[in-house]
């Protein structure tokens, strides 16, 4: 009990300690360093990536680059998590979160157009909700979290087809509930993915480096939707003012 209490300088009274991870053991602690560590290198790599595209307009042939960015992804699961493959590994992770950088500059672009300071609101939405989410899994004893998996998976593949059916019809009342719903769902992927690293650590899979992409791709995520659902809300404003 004494242990999740901490002093504070408020005349030495004790309050709950906020950030206590004494349930998760030293090895399981390290790996996630290391996860976090590599997901931290992919962030800066895909903003390299946006710059990229800016200067070079690479992001139109979005196609491409998408396809480049899935391919290097199967690459790096066909390349074994051993010491000696470690530099080609991050090399091949760098290379994916680059590209996938490069493919999200046409929508960056588009959303400076409508107001730059969406950028920054996204980005300190993504960092709230991502860094949220990390500390209610990390901190949560039980392994609640797992069990979202199968609901999560069936709901992205429902998205998916929503997706196609809104785009096909034109709808755009189902691209927002697209957009919504896309947001919801990745931000509860962080907290299984979170939960779902520690587990494999705990089973003896320490590839620090594929586990950082399942939170760079949330990331990501987030960061997509709640540019577009800003973005769209500012042209929304605008166009009432204009009428």
């Amino acid at each position: 009990m004494a242990s999740r209490f901490r002093a504070t300088n408020n005349g030495g009274v004790l309050s709950p300690a906020l950030f206590n991870f004494d349930h998760l053991e030293p090895n399981v602690q390290s790996h996630l360093k290391n996860v976090y560590g590599t997901l931290s290198v992919g962030m800066l790599s895909a903003a390299l990536g946006a710059y990229v595209h800016f200067w070079t307009g690479l992001g139109q042939w979005y196609l491409m680059t998408t396809l480049a960015a899935i391919g290097l992804l199967f690459w790096l699961i066909s390349v074994k998590h051993e010491r000696k493959n470690l530099g080609q590994r991050m090399g091949i992770y760098t290379g994916f979160t680059l590209l996938s950088g490069v493919s999200l500059g046409p929508l960056l672009q588009l959303v400076i157009l409508i107001d730059p300071s969406i950028i920054v609101t996204a980005l300190a939405g993504t960092a709230l909700i991502f860094i949220s989410f990390t500390m209610s899994a990390l901190l949560t004893r039980s392994r609640t979290f797992l069990y979202m998996g199968g609901f999560l998976m069936s709901s992205l593949m429902y998205l998916m087809i929503f997706s196609l059916i809104s785009r096909l019809t034109g709808s755009r009342l189902g691209f927002d509930i697209v957009n919504f719903a896309s947001l919801g769902i990745f931000s509860a992927f962080v907290l299984y993915d979170t939960q779902l690293i520690v587990e494999k650590k705990r089973r003896g899979d320490d590839d620090f480096i594929w586990h950082a992409v399942s939170l760079f791709i949330d990331a990501i995520d987030i960061f997509r939707s709640l540019m577009i659902i800003l973005a769209n809300k500012e042209a929304g404003k605008r166009r009432r003012r204009d009428d």
